[in-house]
């Protein structure tokens, strides 16, 4: 039998559909040479030689991510709700009870910056203002390092009983400051109070702290008393973040406890005593309990313009003044801003120098 052209006629067929198999696929690499990407992103490298395929995605990476980014928002949420709601919408309707007055004829009218210009030439306003920058620049220092002293004193660890210390000094802090300032205003009462008592007990002509030169000195007491331990525990818990190598570092060296206290702990306690500084600030300007329950027992020395804070809520309760107690309010809040952000850009300047 004559086989050769069978078999011949079944291998030509085979060799064409190899053939064809072997061009299409290398079309395929030339396409995806042509198209593949490069190292910055770019797909224009030609040729299969340097066509590097990309990896497919994993099924579901993309709904795992949608839903990572959905559990960040949802955290964030509620304290952007909050923030909205507490701090935004106040401020924002403030500024805009601002920009209107109340009167007698026409009713409420729109005056734009009538009541900002008001509130700069406002001689009570300004007189509050200038008798808290005072206050600020006494107290603040004296009540921080009265707190820097005792944060160091508790973190020498030379106290005997330090924890009893710790809680003494943060006592004052947990008293309300209502409760506070009717305690030491009945205290410095001249007729009835413990000083009025000492100095006729032992025949001396005590100072009245209740007159008008002794009280903003009282009141900078009372405030004092009531802050120092939550500045006290500020810094010593940042005292406690201090890596322990660096004292027994310090201790191999020789440096003794006044020299570790001046290199090591000073410089650690920055950051939280420009905290404490911003926080003092801000609590200086808006100074309002103490002074407000001491009028009550010196209403001749306490007037109602005696601090910022009292004038912008007489104005708004007593003298029903709603929209030039809200000037008040928005350029007070302003001026705190400025002093908090100049003493830091100060202390920020004064780092990158160090």
């Amino acid at each position: 039998m004559n086989t050769a052209p069978s078999v011949m006629a079944t291998i030509l067929p085979t060799r064409q559909a190899t053939a064809e198999v072997a061009a299409s696929a290398a079309g395929r690499d030339a396409r995806q040479g042509e198209f593949c990407a490069t190292p910055h992103g770019n797909a224009n490298i030609t040729g299969p030689e340097r066509g590097v395929t990309a990896p497919s995605a994993r099924p579901g990476t993309g709904h795992v991510l949608l839903r990572q980014h959905l559990a960040g928002y949802a955290f964030f949420l509620p304290f952007l709700v909050v923030f909205l709601v507490a701090i935004v919408a106040p401020l924002a309707y403030a500024v805009y009870l601002s920009l209107f007055q109340d009167r007698m004829i026409g009713g409420t009218v729109f005056v734009g910056l009538a009541n900002y210009a008001r509130a700069i030439g406002d001689a009570v306003f300004g007189t509050g203002l200038l008798r808290v920058a005072l206050f600020l620049a006494v107290q603040v220092p004296i009540m921080l390092g009265l707190a820097l002293f005792c944060a160091l004193a508790i973190d020498s660890g030379r106290l005997r009983w330090p924890r009893l210390f710790r809680i003494t000094i943060f006592m004052p802090y947990a008293v309300p400051a209502v409760v506070a300032a009717l305690m030491w205003g009945y205290m410095y009462g001249d007729q009835f109070g413990l000083t009025g008592q000492i100095g006729r007990a032992l025949g001396l002509d005590l100072p009245d702290l209740m007159s008008r030169s002794w009280m903003l000195a009282a009141i900078g007491n009372m405030v004092t008393w009531e802050f120092v331990g939550y500045n006290m525990i500020l810094l010593y818990a940042a005292l406690r973040a201090v890596p322990g190598e660096l004292y027994e570092a310090a201790e191999v060296d020789g440096a003794g406890a006044v020299r570790i206290a001046w290199s090591i702990k000073l410089p650690a306690l920055r950051p939280a005593l420009l905290v404490a500084t911003i926080f003092s600030i801000i609590g200086s300007f808006q100074l309002f309990n103490e002074p407000n329950i001491l009028q009550k027992l010196a209403p001749a020395v306490v007037t109602t313009g005696y601090t910022p804070n009292m004038y912008a809520y007489n104005l708004a309760f007593n003298g029903q003044q709603i929209n030039y107690s809200a000037a008040i309010a928005v350029v007070l809040g302003l001026v705190t801003v400025v002093v908090a952000y100049t003493v830091q850009l100060a202390t920020a300047r004064r780092e990158r120098a160090l």
